[in-house]
């Protein structure tokens, strides 16, 4: 499945589109569980939709959807502009570039623990986004992942739309964040 150029199809369930985006940036860590935890949602039947995954380094390679280790900026912006639904590390950049798309996400978060990143800085980015009710976002483990897509394609997920009238705000909204929930 992996490395294709294609031209993704959005695929169809209950007669809405849906294609989803993954994307764990271009750094050099890791993100192996995170695909692990997508194929396994695929084989138990919770996951039926288009996928595109931009893996990175990681060496687990997916079994039940496309991917490619890296893509281009354009190619980014393109899946982001297809995609109903993005999956993203904890990177604030790639969050906001999503909910700039109209998008809804779920934020997956990077740990040291497992080799994933130098710290654990994600966990505040995200819970930062989740607390405001811009994305879901998947508790640490991952084992809940599959609930989060089951609830993002709800009506009723509990998002509340992006609005970025101040581009410092998100910047702003995790300082503020970490400053009162890490003294």
């Amino acid at each position: 499945m992996g490395n294709t150029k294609e031209t993704l199809q959005k695929s169809y369930l209950w007669g809405v589109s849906i294609l989803i985006f993954v994307t764990v940036g271009s750094r050099q860590y890791p993100f192996d569980r995170l695909f692990k935890k997508i194929d396994e949602l695929y084989e138990d039947g919770t996951l039926k939709e288009e996928m595109f995954a931009q893996i990175g380094t990681s060496t687990y390679k997916p079994k039940h959807y496309k991917y490619k280790d890296y893509i281009s900026q354009e190619e980014f912006q393109e899946y982001i502009n297809k995609a109903d639904i993005v999956v993203t590390h904890g990177a604030s950049g790639s969050i906001m570039k999503a909910l700039n798309a109209d998008k809804k996400v779920i934020a997956v978060t990077r740990l040291e623990k497992y080799g994933e990143h130098i710290n654990d800085h994600q966990i505040q980015n995200n819970e930062a986004f989740r607390d405001n009710n811009y994305v879901l976002m998947a508790d640490l483990e991952l084992t809940d992942l599959g609930e989060c897509f089951k609830k993002i394609k709800s009506k009723n997920n509990g998002l509340v739309k992006w609005k970025n009238k101040d581009p410092y705000a998100i910047h702003k909204l995790i300082e503020n964040f970490i400053e009162e929930n890490w003294k």
